[in-house]
């Protein structure tokens, strides 16, 4: 009887199964989609919304499958910068002075017009200011922008700030598409973003990467460092041009890369825009850039300093170094102090400290906390005026 039993209860299961496949073969839409094989339908391509503005909370954005939009956005405001420079051979050369050897070779000998292309940069305003590299235009006698459309305008030099690398340029231009800046302090590590600019010389490029790393400091590239990194490929050219968003607006400046071949190994930086905008409001204004000094040489207090000195604080900026009759000498600052903060701003490192001082307005009075002798201090210090490389100290 059970025999019986199992052979019929063997025949209607097969039964059933040959007329589920006849009709998941021949008719799909009469069966539940989880027994037709169907898929799920592939969500549409659409626009993302901005954040407030339509976007339901903890929405899931949708795929972005081409960054064209974001490209176009940005190339239509990155330039290339060409620069021409003086060669000038050594004027007391004997052959120089040597009135047979000018009769043949001319008298322009000594100095010869040298251009290249050394870089990018970017139109900051429809009014004609671009910001790029100080070391693109750095000691040029001329300088050319070449726009996107393929218009060249001579540019004029407003003013560069050596220590962040920045210079901004001016170009009389009709038409100029201005970049969107960006908001580089809300940016984050895995962001995807787009490097544009002129590597090599072969013309306007697009690379896409992601941000890698975030307030980047103590590479040694500039006095003022807090770096944006990423493994968008930047190469030689690239100095000076944008450094975007998903959407084309400006996160940085780029500026260096690491490399021990001269090319891409995955590790560019650029200067973050908060930075490049107070340096580029600075120079249109005043032509240069007003920081704030006091006249010491910080070393970083590491844990094994704090260990062998038998410190209590294994962070802060010892003062190894105190300018004679500069802003801290004259307010009492010693060899050897630990300072912990400036007006109420911790100070965990040296770049943090070159950083908050440089922001503090010359000829003020703040407050510095120091460690002296395992004891705290304060000092009030008047801000004496940063003074620019190269220059006299005050």
């Amino acid at each position: 009887m059970l025999k019986k039993l199992w052979l019929l209860f063997a025949q209607a299961v097969t039964v059933l199964l040959a007329l589920l496949f006849i009709f998941a073969t021949l008719r799909p839409e009469w069966l539940p989609r989880r027994f037709a094989g169907t898929p799920p339908a592939a969500p549409a391509t659409r626009a993302v919304p901005e954040a407030g503005k339509g976007a339901a909370p903890g929405a899931r954005a949708a795929p972005i499958l081409s960054y064209a939009a974001a490209a176009q956005r940005a190339t239509a405001a990155v330039v290339n910068i060409y620069t021409t420079k003086a060669a000038r051979s050594p004027q007391d050369h004997p052959l120089l002075n040597d009135p047979l050897f000018r009769r043949f070779f001319g008298d322009s000998l000594g100095d010869r017009p040298l251009t290249a292309s050394l870089g990018s940069g970017v139109v900051a305003s429809t009014d004609g200011y671009v910001l790029t590299n100080h070391h693109v235009v750095d000691g040029a006698d001329e300088i050319e922008v070449l726009r996107a459309d393929g218009s060249r305008a001579r540019a004029q030099l407003v003013g560069s700030d050596p220590e962040t690398d920045l210079a901004v340029l001016r170009i009389d231009a009709d038409g100029l598409t201005a970049i969107d800046f960006g908001d580089a302090d809300a940016a984050r590590v895995g962001d995807v973003v787009l490097a544009v600019g002129n590597p090599f010389g072969v013309g306007q490029t697009v690379t896409m990467g992601i941000i890698s790393a975030l307030g980047r400091t103590h590479l040694g590239i500039n006095t003022f460092e807090n770096f944006i990194q990423t493994d968008a490929a930047i190469n030689p050219g690239n100095s000076g041009g944008a450094l975007v968003d998903g959407e084309g607006r400006l996160l940085g400046i780029n500026t260096a890369i690491y490399s021990r071949t001269g090319g891409s190994l995955g590790i560019g930086f650029a200067i973050p825009v908060s930075t490049v905008r107070q340096v580029m409001d600075q120079i249109i204004a005043t032509g240069s850039v007003t920081r704030g000094y006091i006249g010491v040489e910080p070393q970083d207090l590491t844990p094994e300093l704090a260990e062998a000195f038998k410190l209590p604080r294994k962070e802060g900026a010892i003062i190894a170094g105190v300018m004679r009759a500069g802003p801290a000498d004259r307010a009492g600052v010693k060899v050897g102090d630990i300072l912990v903060d400036v007006d109420g701003k911790p100070v965990p490192d040296t770049a943090t400290m070159l950083n908050v001082i440089a922001q503090l307005t010359p000829g003020s009075t703040v407050s510095f906390r120091f460690l002296r002798k395992n004891e705290t201090i304060e000092l009030p210090i008047r801000i004496g005026k940063r003074p620019r490389p190269g220059s006299p100290r005050e």
